[in-house]
């Protein structure tokens, strides 16, 4: 009998273990994939060392102050190892046909600059900036009410309901058509890619929280990101806990109406495993597919209603040779074939992409001893993948591949390759590897429904679920990561600490970094 499963060990999972770890719980983790970390893992080809899910990072500065409350989170909960290198200044540059911006922070630097560029969308410029601060200030207050109790929720919406409901219903595109200038627009909306939500969907506060955050700068983990999880884990082991790895949760068991366990697999074996309580940080919908039909009907009926936001084509790139020299840098580059950034690749194997993601993890990570990489993102329909993909609640398929995907697949990187080097010509000599994922492999390594880049679809429904607190409608069972706080890893770790604070009031104090 453990103190605690918690299913899942991305970064909100490992942040709840080792929360509870800090208070003296011993917390049993469970991972489907033989690596733990979720889209913070890293793999190797050869000499080159890839990251599939973490490009720079938010909120882990390291000064006191706003920008830097998840790093000193996990310097609490970690082994004192964990340290983060910063990115750069510009950390991200918009790249449009025959124009380029580089976003610098802080935010004055970045208002300065585009006031500079844009010398007569002064008025456009200080009403963009005006809403991006009651943008979020609104999305921190709909975050806390994930985590809040059932009466303080009522007590908060009561008092700023409305004015919340008209802020998350607002739309990316909404307030971009109100900026008369397109290359204007198109720097102000490129970067929505950091929430995975086009301008059409994506609500404001969502951008405005995501893009507002480097404002403090941009960060990466030196050593690369499992070094997340190498620092957290030892803090669940010293306590008592444990991580199983390789091991996929199929049922959540109840007794009276409480949840207080699981049933998984591993090594083709079913295992049981007791516990005072469950933190679910392996996605909402995975979730309810473990329970039985008949608990809490109304609450699964909207979480299988939710639809999975977009997907994502990854090409990783190794290099052999001065990839600086050839102009890559720490700066993350948004390329755009045209002016609108809002559309996203539907039909990969009979056109480019409209717009590419480009990274150089090795040029950020001072402790790289590997060759140079690259990483390019491109997002995408996953309809074009759906005859392979399975099935909300199938059991995880084993790693073959069909060879009519396989063929696919390889058309389509060829075609995303070249689009590259279109862009970074003088990269090409360099090149002497690639590899591209898909939201078949998304789908794979971290059980995301429809391969989705950051779970459930980024809209004003879901912003205004209580099907997404913290707080389950089924006694003993919580649930932390993207889906209930939000895109990024910031986001999902304070998640994983809401729950854990769920369980462990003082926990709470946390919060204030």
């Amino acid at each position: 009998m453990w103190d605690t499963v918690v299913i899942g060990s991305g970064i909100a999972g490992l942040t709840a273990a080792a929360a509870l770890a800090r208070r003296g719980q011993r917390v049993l983790v469970l991972e489907q994939h033989h690596t733990p970390g979720g889209l913070t893992q890293t793999f190797r080809r050869a000499d080159w060392t890839f990251a599939p899910g973490v490009h720079y990072l938010a909120d882990v500065g390291a000064q006191p102050g706003p920008g830097g409350p998840f790093g000193r989170l996990l310097a609490w909960l970690g082994d004192g190892t964990l340290r983060f290198a910063d990115s750069g200044n510009p950390y991200d540059v918009v790249r449009l046909p025959g124009f380029e911006f580089a976003i610098e922070h802080p935010e004055a630097a970045y208002r300065a600059a585009l006031e500079a560029r844009f010398p007569a969308q002064g008025p456009a410029i200080a009403r963009w900036f005006d809403e991006m601060h009651a943008a979020r200030k609104a999305a921190f207050t709909l975050f806390a009410l994930r985590g809040l109790p059932p009466w303080l929720a009522w007590g908060l919406r009561l008092w700023r309901g409305a004015e919340l409901d008209r802020m998350r219903q607002r739309t990316l595109a909404e307030a971009l058509a109100e900026i008369p200038d397109a290359r204007l627009r198109a720097v102000l909306g490129a970067r929505w890619g950091d929430h995975g939500a086009p301008p059409e969907t994506a609500p404001l506060v969502e951008h405005a929280l995501i893009t507002g955050a480097y404002d403090a700068g941009s960060w990466y983990p030196v050593g690369g990101p499992a070094r997340l999880a190498q620092s957290l884990l030892p803090t669940v082991l010293a306590a008592g806990g444990q991580i199983e790895l390789g091991a996929s949760v199929e049922r959540i068991t109840l007794t009276g109406g409480r949840a207080d366990g699981v049933v998984y697999r591993r090594n083709g074996t079913l295992h049981p495993a007791g516990a005072r309580q469950l933190i679910s940080a392996m996605g909402v919908r995975n979730t309810v597919d473990c329970l039985d039909r008949e608990v809490a009907p109304a609450w699964q009926a909207e979480v299988r209603g939710f639809r999975p936001g977009l997907s994502y084509l990854s090409l990783f790139l190794g290099f052999e040779g001065d990839i600086a020299a050839a102009g890559a840098s720490s700066a993350n580059v948004w390329v755009y074939e045209s002016e609108a950034v809002g559309p996203f690749w539907r039909a990969p194997a009979d056109e480019d992409a409209p717009g590419l993601f480009v990274s150089f993890p090795s040029l950020k990570d001072p402790a790289c001893a590997g060759q140079p990489t690259a990483e390019v993102v491109a997002f995408c329909d996953a309809e074009a993948f759906a005859p392979w993909l399975q099935a909300p609640g199938a059991a995880p398929a084993d790693g073959d591949r069909p060879e009519d995907y396989l063929a696919f697949k390889a058309w389509v990187e060829e075609r995303l390759l070249a689009q590259f080097l279109r862009h970074f010509p003088a990269l090409a000599p360099l090149l002497r590897f690639h590899e591209m994922s898909t939201p078949v492999t998304q789908q794979h390594f971290v059980r995301t429904p429809g391969g989705a880049t950051y779970g459930i679809e980024m809209d004003a429904a879901r912003l205004g679920s209580p099907a997404l607190n913290v707080r389950s409608p089924v006694p003993g069972l919580l649930l932390a990561g993207q889906d209930v706080s939000g895109a990024g890893v910031p986001a999902a770790g304070m998640s994983g600490l809401l729950a854990a604070a769920a369980l462990e009031p003082a926990l709470l104090r946390q919060l204030g970094g």
